[in-house]
């Protein structure tokens, strides 16, 4: 069921026109993935959505209701989590999430401290944010980001500037708010983090709406020719035993050219029939090679 949905959303912005007829649809209880390059109007989209900027023609649903129209009541369904922290460095993770809380009318602390020990800021609660790392950052905007306890989450590059540890840590906190029912929109342009966590994709360009769907019907559509890349001990045998156009890649790899992905478990077992294989992997099937396959030769 969608829980959001645009149809034919246009947004200028002084002279420029951000958003181009934007139409597509989140799903209650999915990790969505919005992308796209730099300018794309992700951001603004997100803002419409959120009830803070004002759509200049098109219709916008959150849970039935209009962002434009019961502005309060949308955001009280949504959390978000921009960029940049947004903290006052002067005072601590607990006073800063109070002073969030009151905002949204809770008159104790008892959510602040419980998102701080979720979120394994707990030790941290009396320390200055202005000394937190990006990470510790990050985790503090998760926690601001929930204390209403939202029904729908805007993650805005919620990993950027993390190292590996901290992206780890960030998307799996993603995938236990999603399994706790938290419907989530993510834009990031960490790739390798997005095919991890999200069940669907929308692409935009230029304001536009490109593509959508999950990855396997973007495979489907963007990936037909495939590369299966099988490391044996006798790679010019291989080639020559599968009969299809091959190349030896380096020792002991071997790279066939196939048409679909259907054809690959035949080719292994006529393969593993002559030598032997230790490792097989299609090449150039993770998300990163959709995104430019789909963005080939949009404005961008």
């Amino acid at each position: 069921m969608a829980l959001i949905t645009l149809a034919q959303v246009k947004k200028r912005l002084q002279k420029h026109q951000v958003l181009h007829d934007m139409s597509f649809a989140v799903r209650e209880g999915e990790i969505l993935g919005l992308l796209g390059p730099n300018g794309s109007g992700k951001t603004t989209t997100i803002r419409c959505i959120n009830g803070v900027l004002t759509a200049d023609a098109g219709e916008i649903t959150v849970a039935g209701r209009h962002p434009y129209r019961d502005g309060d009541a949308v955001r009280r369904l949504t959390g978000v989590l921009t960029e940049t922290a947004g903290f006052y460095p002067h005072m601590t993770a607990l006073e800063n999430l109070r002073f969030y809380s009151r905002l949204h009318g809770l008159k104790d602390d008892r959510r602040a401290l419980q998102l701080l020990e979720e979120f394994g800021l707990g030790a941290a609660r009396d320390r200055k944010t202005g000394a937190f790392s990006t990470g510790m950052k990050k985790r503090l905007g998760l926690a601001r980001a929930l204390l209403h306890d939202p029904q729908i989450l805007f993650l805005d590059e919620p990993t950027n500037g993390l190292d590996p540890e901290g992206i780890q840590q960030v998307s799996q906190e993603i995938v236990r708010l999603n399994q706790q029912g938290k419907t989530i929109v993510i834009c990031s342009h960490v790739l390798q983090q997005l095919e991890s966590i999200c069940h669907r994709y929308v692409f935009m360009a230029a304001g536009r709406v490109i593509e959508q769907g999950t990855k396997a019907e973007l495979e489907q559509r963007y990936l037909t020719n495939l590369t299966l890349q099988v490391e044996t001990d006798a790679a010019w045998a291989g080639a020559e035993a599968a009969g299809l156009p091959a190349t030896v890649a380096a020792p002991g790899r071997v790279e066939f050219r196939l048409r679909a992905r259907e054809a690959v478990p035949a080719l292994l077992r006529r393969l593993s029939a002559e030598m032997n294989i230790y490792s097989a992997a299609l090449a150039g099937q993770d998300l990163q090679a959709l995104y430019f396959k789909v963005l080939e030769g949009t404005t961008r």
